[in-house]
């Protein structure tokens, strides 16, 4: 399974006040494990940055002057995505931008359902620990996952991060891989426990007299009750 962590910073919150995308990270994971493959561009948007979304990611106005447009890098970014399963925290958010960035190019380019499957980490989290905060922060801070270089927000830094609140949250789910090595040694291991199972010697108790005449003559009652049968006498319990 291939599935790419995405995160984007943005001009501001709504895409339908004319709000654009200015960075895009992408981290990919191929059978739940991280690769080195990555997706990582800035933007220039066209238009300026709310001062509430600069105190968020620090991204300036300046700095994104000579980036390339979204034209620019749309057929890169959907190459890198196409056929995969997109992981996004409060995936809505993310998807809404995307989607407005296409639209903007023409309808030819569709939307991001188009290429791939969204999982939304925020419901799955809301799942798991219902009525706890569920932010990237909280759950970095649940999963004692490292995110002390994140003072702002960036695209790439906060996919990586949940990358690694992603794997560690849905941790039980790495046995249903079939091809993966960990399993291979799980189950060599499971053999090794049962082989050495079958090589304990088991004590064996001897009833008594008083045991056995005990039994015997609850045997003779069930018999006297069914007409003088009893299964227990024909296997030898006698």
């Amino acid at each position: 399974m291939r599935q790419i962590v995405l995160d984007t910073e943005t001009t501001g919150l709504e895409p339908k006040q004319g709000h654009r995308i200015i960075e895009i990270g992408c981290v990919e994971i191929v059978n739940r494990r991280k690769t080195d493959n990555h997706f990582h561009v800035y933007l220039n948007p066209d238009r300026e940055i709310e001062d509430g979304a600069f105190d968020v990611h620090g991204i300036s106005n300046e700095f994104l002057a000579d980036k390339p447009h979204f034209a620019d890098i749309a057929q890169e970014l959907i190459d890198f995505i196409r056929d995969s399963e997109l992981v996004i925290h409060n995936a809505p958010f993310d998807v809404a931008f995307l989607d407005a960035e296409f639209k903007k190019l023409g309808r030819k380019w569709g939307k991001v359902d188009d290429y791939c499957q969204v999982v939304d980490t925020l419901i799955l989290a809301r799942e798991k620990h219902p009525g706890q905060k569920n932010n990237l922060d909280a759950l970095c801070k649940r999963y004692e996952i490292d995110n002390s270089q994140r003072d702002l927000h960036g695209a790439l830094l906060d996919a990586q991060i949940l990358l690694d609140v992603y794997l560690a949250m849905t941790g039980g789910q790495e046995i249903l891989s079939l091809d993966t090595e960990s399993e291979d040694n799980t189950s060599e291991q499971t053999i090794d426990k049962i082989s050495n199972a079958d090589r304990i010697a088991l004590t064996v108790l001897e009833p008594t007299e008083e045991e056995l005449a005990m039994h015997k003559a609850y045997l003779d009652k069930l018999a006297e009750k069914n007409g003088g049968k009893c299964v227990w006498y024909d296997a030898g319990y006698e």
